[in-house]
Formats: C-alpha cells, structure tokens, sequence
C-alpha cells in the first residue's frame, strides 16, 4: 500500500474532519429522521473511521493507538456540544461513537479490512 498511502490518509483525514464539523454545527443536515437514527449514524461514522484508518495502519500497536483516539474524539466532541449551548451532551452518543469504533476493529480483521489493497491492486492492472 505505500504507492497512495498518503492519498488513502488524506482522505482519512478529511472524513475526520466531516465528522468533527456536522458534529459540531447547529443544524447539521438530517437526510432521515426517527428516533435513534443519530445513534445509528454516530455507530456508522465511527465504525467507518476505524476500519478505514486499520487499513492504512496494520500493527496492532498503531491500532490500539488508532481505537483509543477515536474513543477519545468521540468524547471531546461531545464535551464539546454541551459547552456550545446549541448541541446536547449525550453519554449514550459516547457509548455509541465507542460501539463503533469496536465495531470498526472487528471488520478490521475480515475481507472488508483489505478492501483498500484490493482496490490497489485492482487499479495496478
């Protein structure tokens, strides 16, 4: 993976930034609406995050790392929402950002946890 390892944390990186701003904005866009969906979106995001970022980083060391600062992340923001006055503080949004993240590591180590190499090595021929 080192040939687009720089494109593939680009735009790790800016997924984390997506995350951090609809996080943070006062009315962040809402494409469906029933009760719990943003529980649903908050296991989604961090899921995604962590899958994607287990790809890119394969040691175990830098995934352990990887899972606690997302963890970490998902109660900053939070923090963060509460002391904005606009947002709420949720420990059932922590609980899910962090179901998420686990989630995120268990596909880490499937098929979907290679899908970057593939599509890799599916761009080489």
């Amino acid at each position: 993976m080192p040939g687009l390892r720089k494109v593939w944390l680009g735009l790790g990186w800016l997924w984390v930034a997506l995350v951090c701003y609809l996080s943070l904005v006062p009315h962040p866009p809402e494409p469906v609406s029933f009760d719990g969906v943003d529980k649903i979106e908050h296991l989604l995001a961090y899921a995604g995050l962590m899958l994607w970022f287990c790809q890119v980083y394969v040691s175990r060391a830098a995934r352990i790392g990887l899972l606690l600062g997302l963890v970490a992340l998902g109660v900053a923001i939070e923090i963060l929402q509460g002391m904005g006055g606009y947002r709420y503080f949720e420990y059932t949004d922590m609980l899910a950002n962090s179901v998420g993240v686990s989630v995120g590591w268990a596909l880490a180590h499937t098929r979907m946890g290679r899908m970057i190499i593939q599509l890799e090595r599916d761009g080489r021929h």
